[in-house]
This record gives structure tokens, sequence and C-alpha cells, in this order.
């Protein structure tokens, strides 16, 4: 059987490898074996992480609208039931927003969903 010289290709893509894991510590930046399994393992927790931090960004969001419901004498559940029964659809987000930037028009919507 002949002999397959394989050029660069091969070690291009070592190297590939090895240049998305050049900040990891000690061997995981250096071999290219424990560079590959660790450069798996990041990606599996980066795509995680962006899963987790849409979850942690809309509880945040309803913490802060909870916070100021409750300035107002109402609680976070009958507020959003009162909201989606008025047909006032606004989603966490801009509510979160509103309750921190404009008390007032925060105090409006209350009024109107009550």
């Amino acid at each position: 059987m002949t002999r397959v010289k394989r050029g660069y290709v091969a070690r291009r893509r070592r190297n590939n490898v090895l240049t998305l894991t050049s900040g990891f510590r000690g061997a995981h930046s250096k071999l290219y074996r424990t560079a590959n399994q660790q450069r798996m393992k990041a990606l599996v927790y980066a795509y995680r992480g962006r899963t987790n931090r849409k979850r942690e960004i809309r509880r945040l969001w309803i913490a802060r609208i909870n916070a100021a419901a409750r300035d107002n004498g109402i609680t976070y559940n009958s507020m959003i039931h009162y909201l989606y029964k008025n047909q006032i659809s606004l989603n966490r987000k801009i509510l979160a927003q509103i309750a921190i930037l404009d008390r007032n028009c925060f105090l409006d919507l209350l009024n109107k969903a009550s």
C-alpha cells in the first residue's frame, strides 16, 4: 500500500484547534488531543450559558416588576392577570423598564389594569 502524505491539511486543522484554545491553561492549550476535548466542552458550556442567560434575565425582569407592583400594593401575579384581562399586551422586558425608569407610567398601567 502506498504512503499517503497528508501535507498541510491535518496540520492546519490541528493548528486551528490550538488557536481556538490559546487562552486555556496548561496542556489544554498545548496538546492537540486535550485541547480538542476542552474546545468541545467549552462550546457546550457556551451554548448552555446562552440559554441560561435568557432565563436569568427573565427572572430579573419579573423580580423588578414584582418589586414595583408591591410598592403600589398589588402582587406580580394579580398584576399580570389584570393586564391580560384588560388586553394590555406588554412583555416583561418593557414592563421592567417602565417600572424602573418611569414610575408614573407604571402607576397608570396599574390603574388601567385593575
